[in-house]
C-alpha cells in the first residue's frame, strides 16, 4: 500500500489501455492510406515478376511473339482488377471511419494524413453530414488538472497555523468520465474517475514535523532552514454530481446536448489510499547547501476521504476540497487537510 511505483504502475497501465482504446482518427485514416499504398506496390512488383517470365520464355522460343504480348496484357488486366478490387476494400474502409468521426461531432473540417494524402470533410455528402448528430455520447472523458494552496484545520479554523499560507500547497491530476443522467436534459451529470492528490505542508518558524511513538509534532530545527516541507501523495476515485447549465442546441429538428461551455457546479467527495510520505529538508551548514530527504509515514492516515467542490465556466472552475479524516492518525489534536484552487476539466 505504501509502495508508489507500485500504485504509479497500474494508474498508468491504465491511461495506457485508455489511450490505447481512443486511437486517432489521424493515425487510422495513415494505416489505411499506407494499406493503399502498398497494394498497388505488391501489385506491381508482381506484375513486374510475370511479365519478366513471359519475357524469360520468349527468349528462350517457347512462345511466340505474339503470345507473348497477349500473356502480357492479360497479366496486365489481372493485377489492374486486383488492385481495384483491394483498393476499394481500403476505401469502405476509409468511408466508414470518417463516418464515424462525422458523428463524433468533431469540428475539423480537414485532415492530414501524410504530405499528399488529406480527407475534406467539406466535399461529403450531405447525407453524411446529417448523421453528425445521431451518434451523440451521454458519457465524455476529461483529463483533470488542479493546483492551489493546502493547509491544515485545527478546533474548526485555519486560522494562526502552524504552516505558511502560500507556501503550502496542493496539486491534482487524473482522468473523469462525465455522463448526462438525463437523456432529453442536460442539467445533471455523473462524473467520476481516478486521481493522484498531492498535498505540502510548510511549516513556520523553522520547524520540522517529528514522529514520536503514535504522536507526530512539529519541532524547531537546530539550524537555519531554507525549506522545510511535509509532501502526501494519494491515490484516490472522486464521485461528483455535476450541474452543467451549458444550453442545448437544436439542429435538424433535434437536440444537441455540449457540456463544460457554460455555469458548471460540482458536488461530492473522494476516497483514496496514502501511497507515499516524504519530507524535504534544505539548510545550510559550514557552507554548504545540504538537503534531505526523509521517507515514512509520519503517523499520516493511509486512508484518505472527505468532500469537495466546484463552481466555475467552461473548463475552469474554483475548487475546494476537505478531508473528513484526520491527516494524522493519533494526535490529540485532530487536523484535518483542507485545499483550495483552481481546477481545468479538458475534454
Amino acid at each position: 500500500m505504501r509502495n508508489f511505483t507500485i500504485y504509479l504502475a497500474l494508474f498508468l497501465c491504465l491511461l495506457a489501455n485508455k489511450t490505447v482504446a481512443q486511437e486517432t482518427f489521424e493515425a487510422k485514416a495513415r494505416a489505411i492510406a499506407e494499406k493503399i499504398a502498398n497494394i498497388t506496390k505488391e501489385e506491381k512488383a508482381a506484375l513486374k515478376a510475370e511479365i519478366e517470365a513471359v519475357n524469360k520464355e520468349l527468349e528462350a522460343g517457347t512462345i511466340t511473339k505474339e503470345q507473348a504480348e497477349a500473356k502480357k496484357l492479360l497479366l496486365a488486366e489481372t493485377r489492374s482488377k486486383n488492385i481495384e478490387t483491394r483498393v476499394g476494400q481500403a476505401q469502405e474502409e476509409l468511408k466508414e471511419l470518417v463516418n464515424q468521426k462525422v458523428e463524433s461531432k468533431v469540428n475539423e473540417t480537414t485532415f492530414r494524413v501524410t504530405d499528399s494524402f488529406y480527407i475534406d470533410l467539406k466535399g461529403m455528402k450531405k447525407s453524411i453530414l446529417k448523421k453528425r448528430t445521431s451518434g451523440e455520447r451521454r458519457t465524455t472523458s476529461q483529463f483533470v488538472f488542479a493546483a492551489g494552496v493546502n493547509n491544515l484545520v485545527t478546533d474548526g479554523s485555519v486560522a494562526n497555523s502552524d504552516f505558511r499560507y502560500w507556501g503550502s500547497h496542493f496539486y491534482e491530476w487524473g482522468f473523469t468520465s462525465n455522463t448526462r443522467l438525463f437523456k432529453n436534459d442536460n442539467l445533471l451529470h455523473l462524473k467520476y474517475g481516478m486521481s493522484v492528490m498531492y498535498n505540502n505542508l510548510r511549516p513556520t518558524d523553522n520547524r520540522v514535523f517529528v514522529a514520536n511513538g503514535d504522536q507526530t509534532d512539529l519541532q524547531t530545527f537546530g539550524n537555519n532552514l531554507k525549506d522545510s516541507r511535509l509532501r502526501n501523495v494519494f491515490v484516490t476515485v472522486p464521485l461528483h454530481l455535476e450541474f452543467d447549465f451549458t444550453k442545448a442546441k437544436e439542429k435538424d429538428g433535434k437536440k444537441i446536448f455540449r457540456t463544460h461551455q457554460s455555469v458548471r457546479f460540482g458536488i461530492g467527495g473522494y476516497a483514496g489510499l496514502r501511497v507515499k510520505s516524504k519530507q524535504k529538508l534544505c539548510y545550510e551548514l559550514d557552507g554548504n547547501d545540504i538537503s534531505v530527504k526523509e521517507k515514512g509515514d509520519f503517523n499520516v492516515n493511509d486512508f484518505i476521504y472527505g468532500v469537495s467542490t466546484y463552481i466555475g465556466y467552461g473548463e475552469t472552475s474554483l475548487y475546494l476540497k476537505y478531508d473528513l479524516n484526520p491527516m494524522f492518525k493519533d494526535n490529540a489534536i485532530k487536523q484535518n487537510n483542507i485545499s483550495l484552487g483552481v481546477r481545468f476539466d479538458f475534454n
